[in-house]
């Protein structure tokens, strides 16, 4: 059978997966899986750019190991908006700075002050936040960095690592999209942008659709991993692209929520949705696989339980995500929420203290034990997604009649009843490895083994188990939307 290996990097762990075909079926093995996570250098935080690239050769090994000539290609994805730059040269100045770090805030005002917010975004269409890479080069400019001024090409992680993979420089579309200095109407660079901005304009290279095939992996790679004939092709390398096109949807109306770290939920549109009212609401329009747009909003996601749990390991209360869940479940139901937007949640220092904080100031009962907390992060993010179903719903003037969760959050039933009980809609959650399954089949659709996403979706419809959640007691979610409503923007 043939076999195609997806890279699939997140921002605290990575894996190379592999997948095999057999003309009607998916198959997944997980080959190899590896820690990931910034790391505090001096003032700034990096990732571990050099430990990835040497985590993604041992995986690539071991399936050379397993799979040998059946490995047809591979495929990168990762998060989106950081970047690695390089010199004339091809080497790298410096590593990657991860998007939590601390340099782009305040980015906003100065940037602003230079062009203004309405021209920014009827260029992108993107939503504002302050970790796009728009701003993060902003601040590079604003610190006369020798590394920006010495740049020849910026290529986001994917690319970078496709780059090492085959020795071709690419800009993927999906990814590229994530920057706020993509154009989705022209399907290229906001050239216009990049000019009044005074960004180097010779660092932004031509920008590649998924499913391009690179070319063979570099002598020395396919030497060293056993790959010999293997080639390198661009997925959605953006990892929501990827997770989206694994949606196993077929017919009607519907929205997606890939469910990770963060939430991101939208709908697949034809065109890009730019508009005062999707520019009001901070939507954003990034590129999806097939020439598609994912009309999008960012929520802040699992990352919410995720930090609870290391803080309070860090205090040496260990709690799996098992226990964390039926805790939440026993808690009391509904007693408030907290607005998921609020900038104090991107990297608190202490997220159980940030939880209770924003309760206090909300008027609502602090919560005072894990449970309650993990309740209150869970319920305030299942009313979120309840509004901005909504949002979607009258930005597309359609009535979205499933909502279809993909990715790690599907593993969480209470969070995916709560998203039923709050929007009022059926939900169909899996499959959980959306992102490496839809690296996976644009790699297949390359390669011919598959006609297009429709049949793609059709073949993870015949893969993968899902599992469906009707909406309960939705009168009482009715009531607390009305009386916990979060900001919209």
């Amino acid at each position: 059978m043939p076999c195609y290996l997806a890279v699939d990097l997140g921002a605290s762990s990575g894996r190379v997966v592999a997948g095999r075909f057999d003309g009607q079926r998916l198959t997944l093995e997980e080959v190899h899986r590896f820690a990931n996570g910034p790391v505090q250098v001096g003032p700034r935080l990096h990732w571990r750019t050099f430990q990835l690239w040497q985590d993604i050769l041992d995986g690539l090994r071991i399936a050379g190991r397993e799979f040998g000539n059946e490995v047809v290609s591979v495929g990168v994805d990762t998060w989106g908006v950081d970047f690695a730059l390089l010199d004339g040269n091809d080497e790298l100045l410096g590593a990657p700075v991860a998007y939590r770090d601390a340099r782009t805030q305040g980015a906003f005002d100065r940037a602003f002050a230079r062009v203004p917010r309405e021209t920014i975004f009827a260029e992108t269409g993107l939503q504002f936040m302050e970790l796009n890479t728009l701003y993060q080069l902003l601040a590079l400019q604003a610190a006369d960095s020798p590394a920006l001024a010495a740049a020849r090409r910026m290529l986001l992680m994917p690319d970078l690592f496709h780059w090492l993979l085959s020795g071709e420089k690419s800009n993927e579309q999906t990814d590229a999209s994530t920057t706020q200095l993509y154009n989705p109407a022209a399907g290229d660079w906001s050239h216009k942008l990049i000019e009044q901005f005074g960004l180097p304009r010779e660092i932004f290279g031509a920008i590649s659709p998924p499913g391009t095939t690179l070319g063979p992996l570099l002598a020395q790679v396919a030497e060293e991993t056993g790959l010999a004939h293997a080639k390198v092709v661009l997925p959605g390398s953006h990892d929501t692209a990827s997770a989206v096109m694994a949606a196993p949807a077929a017919a009607g109306e519907w929205c997606y929520i890939s469910s990770g770290t963060w939430s991101l939920m939208g709908v697949e549109s034809p065109t890009p949705v730019i508009t005062d009212q999707c520019a009001q609401w901070n939507f954003t329009n990034e590129a999806g696989v097939a020439g598609t747009t994912r009309l999008l909003k960012n929520i802040a996601g699992l990352w919410l339980l995720q930090e609870c749990q290391r803080v309070w390991g860090a205090k040496g209360e260990d709690y799996s995500w098992d226990e964390l869940t039926r805790l939440a479940a026993e808690a009391p139901a509904l007693r408030g929420a907290i607005d998921t937007n609020d900038p104090r949640l991107v990297a608190p220092k202490n997220m159980p203290n940030t939880l209770a904080e924003l309760a206090r100031e909300a008027g609502q009962p602090v919560p005072e034990t894990p449970g309650q907390t993990i309740r209150l992060a869970l319920e305030s993010l299942a009313l979120r997604y309840r509004q901005v179903h909504r949002m979607l719903e009258s930005l597309t003037g359609k009535s979205l009649e499933t909502i279809h969760i993909v990715g790690g959050g599907t593993q969480n039933r209470l969070l995916c009843q709560m998203t039923a009980d709050a929007c009022g809609r059926p939900v169909a959650a899996g499959p959980i490895e959306a992102t490496a399954i839809g690296n996976v089949m644009m790699q297949a659709i390359a390669a011919g083994d598959v006609a297009d996403v429709a049949q793609a979706r059709e073949v993870i419809r015949n893969s993968f188990d899902l599992v469906h959640y009707e909406p309960q007691h939705t009168d009482r979610w009715d009531e607390a939307a009305e009386k916990f409503a979060p900001p919209a923007a």
